[in-house]
């Protein structure tokens, strides 16, 4: 097993330590405090010594534990503790790597000094409260600064050793803020305003440290920041190529930490804090172009990448970052890429954000619920949203592309919804969020943003949920010279019922004559899709015309005759036969070598169709089969009476689970 020796006195030393914690490795993790202990995984193969070691100390330690490799992660302060260890890793020929903290940029009006005295020369030309932030250590070295008792704040650790520092240096009791960190911006502007301060005195401890949370509370609180500089350039490795070299070297498992966080509306002002500080610790942002403007940080690798595939790719090309954040539009368990992404993450510590979705965005705006309403998308999909918007009193609905909300509003002007309101939200969230409302045929000339999104009021909904359409709905035709067939409404009705359609299903409708069987089956089946098959090519030009009519866009025509034309389509759930030109056994086969649990429901009038339905029920052994024979008689006025006029019996045949297919 390896033996490695972390020095883990800062955020990034701490990180290491985790990231080994679960590595066939043995780790020596030196803090010099007991707080740096407290922030150390309690794992079995870590062992934490706490203790401050001299070079010679260090040499031993060395010498004994005979170690694979020495990473130094100390404070970029800490040069004397540097020296020691490189001096150690020397005598005792162990390898060495620096880990570096990178550096943070400063407000314009920060002053930087080149060391303690430095700042106590300055401030001793300067009035005001003064804010020590450089920890307890070398506080004696600011006694200097004149009227100290009353001007200087010191924050520090809460321990002991901290406050027994603060007494040595003269400051007051009511002047030392004993807190442990980190410190957000808030709790920064906090503390200012409270002492009212003038100053900040800090070094530049880099992101990790907390120095851009400084930077900002100073500004806010109107303090100027005094930082004292690095004296020497060091060299060294980031956290992330630290990571990248202990995999190389030591063949470690790396498994990426990756966070897909749903960024809301776009501004962030709308997103959760979650999900900002996702975005904020993050060793690399992935996302499309526009979403990772103004959110990278000067520390952050940054990939433009939307593919799921294209966003594993890059993940697995860069070891050197520790995490990665993906960046996915809106909420990312609402018309989101995150389900097919996930697929691709496999075998990444996957974590998920939710973000702030248009749906509730808009609401909000528009001081409506949702609860109520019912959601689709025609962003980068092709739907059609009429049947929606025809039997739903609110429809949300997302839109992409170029001036698409102008398309939807004449696509609803054309389906005979002009009057229906719409009210549409562009550009959510930002500066230049624009509310518009109007009914379809007011907005449908306007222009409008390529990303946004809408819902849709119609106050007067078709709310009918089953089959039942009137025989008069659908245009007939001839075909050949003759009226083409049509499955009358009580048949229609009866056979769609034997169906037992689900949502999703994929439906055959073999025969289909006028399509009404076919139209339907798809205004059921809404999320399915209807293959309408008829050899006759003026019966297919009178199926599509009626499909039009009727805004059932799912239903997709096929010309020819069955079984020779179906071999291409996609296996069906469910199948209704109304016309086999005498192929049915070879119908029924193709159906059951397709999907062997395929539902069929057939319909005879003829005593030929009924002979050969009854051959097939015999030969194919169904487990599951039944006839119907059903018998209709309908009303016709007659002067000032109404008789009852019948029509031809219809068979009505139900199959499923064949034990053969002969």
């Amino acid at each position: 097993m390896y033996n490695i020796c972390v020095f883990a006195g800062t955020t990034e030393g701490r990180a290491v330590v985790e990231f080994l914690s679960g590595q066939p490795v043995q780790v020596t993790a030196c803090v010099a405090t007991e707080y740096g202990e407290l922030m150390l995984p309690e794992k079995e193969n870590i062992t934490v010594s706490v203790k401050r070691l001299d070079e010679n100390e260090m040499a031993c330690l060395f010498q004994e534990q005979a170690y694979d490799l020495v990473i130094d992660a100390t404070h970029p302060y800490a040069y004397e503790v540097t020296e020691n260890i490189k001096g150690a890793c020397d005598r005792t020929e162990t390898p060495y790597v620096r880990l570096l903290r990178s550096g943070s940029a400063a407000s314009n009006d920060a002053v930087f000094l080149k060391d303690i005295p430095a700042v106590v020369d300055f401030l001793n030309q300067e009035n005001g409260v003064v804010l020590l932030t450089t920890g307890s250590k070398e506080l004696a070295k600011y006694k200097d600064i004149r009227d100290f008792e009353e001007r200087v704040y010191a924050r520090v650790l809460p321990t002991e050793s901290s406050l027994q520092s603060c007494r040595d240096a003269g400051v007051k009791l009511s002047h030392i803020i004993a807190m442990q960190g980190p410190f957000t911006e808030e709790m920064n502007v906090a503390t200012l305003k409270s002492i009212g301060a003038s100053f900040m005195v800090t070094k530049d401890s880099g992101d990790a440290g907390g120095f851009d949370e400084k930077v900002k509370a100073a500004k806010e609180a109107g303090a100027r920041m005094l930082v004292i500089g690095r004296q020497i350039k060091e060299e060294g490795l980031s956290l992330s190529e630290v990571l990248k070299l202990l995999s190389e070297r030591f063949s470690f498992a790396y498994q990426p930490e990756v966070v897909v966080a749903g960024i809301g509306p776009g501004n962030m002002a709308a997103m959760t804090q979650e999900v900002l500080d996702a975005i904020k610790e993050a060793d690399c942002l992935i996302g499309a172009k526009r979403m990772l403007e103004n959110k990278k940080a000067p520390h952050q690798g940054c990939f433009a990448a939307i593919a799921p595939d294209m966003i594993r790719q890059i993940i697995d090309e860069h070891p050197e970052y520790r995490s990665f954040t993906v960046l996915m539009s809106g909420d990312t368990g609402f018309y989101s890429g995150t389900k097919k992404l996930l697929d691709a993450l496999k075998g990444c510590q996957v974590k998920v954000l939710p973000g702030l979705s248009s749906l509730a965005y808009l609401a909000a705006r528009l001081n409506i619920s949702y609860e109520d309403a019912y959601v689709t998308s025609l962003h980068g999909r092709d739907h059609d949203i009429i049947p929606d918007v025809k039997s739903h009193k609110k429809v949300f609905v997302l839109v992409g592309g170029e001036n698409g909300i102008g398309r939807l509003c004449r696509t609803l002007c054309d389906g005979g919804l002009k009057d229906v309101a719409v009210h549409v939200g562009e550009q959510l969230s930002y500066d230049e969020e624009k509310l518009t409302s109007g009914t379809a045929e007011e907005l449908k000339d306007r222009t409008f943003a390529s990303l946004s999104a809408a819902f849709i009021i119609n106050d007067h909904p078709d709310q009918i949920v089953t089959q039942g359409l009137p025989d008069s709905a659908f245009k007939r035709g001839e075909s050949e010279g003759n009226v083409v067939p049509m499955t009358k409404s009580e048949v229609r009705s009866v056979s769609l019922s034997k169906l037992r359609l689900t949502a999703d299903a994929v439906c055959w409708d073999v025969g289909a004559g006028t399509g009404s069987v076919a139209i339907e089956m798809a205004l059921q089946a809404k999320d399915g899709t209807v293959y309408a098959i008829e050899r006759k090519e003026d019966a297919c030009a009178l199926i599509e015309e009626n499909s039009r009519n009727l805004r059932a866009a799912n239903v997709v025509t096929v010309a020819g005759t069955a079984p020779w034309c179906c071999e291409e389509l996609p296996a069906p759930t469910h199948a209704f036969i109304g016309g086999s030109s005498g192929n049915m056994k070879e119908i029924i086969s193709l159906l059951i070598k397709k999907n062997p649990d395929v539902r069929i429901v057939a319909t005879a009038i003829t005593l030929e169709s009924v002979s050969e339905l009854t051959a097939c029920m015999k030969a194919f052994k169904f487990k599951d089969s039944e006839v119907v024979s059903m018998t209709v008689a309908s009303s016709r006025k007659a002067g000032p009476y109404h008789l009852m006029m019948g029509q031809n019996p219809v068979y009505i045949y139900t199959f499923q689970y064949p034990e053969v297919t002969a």
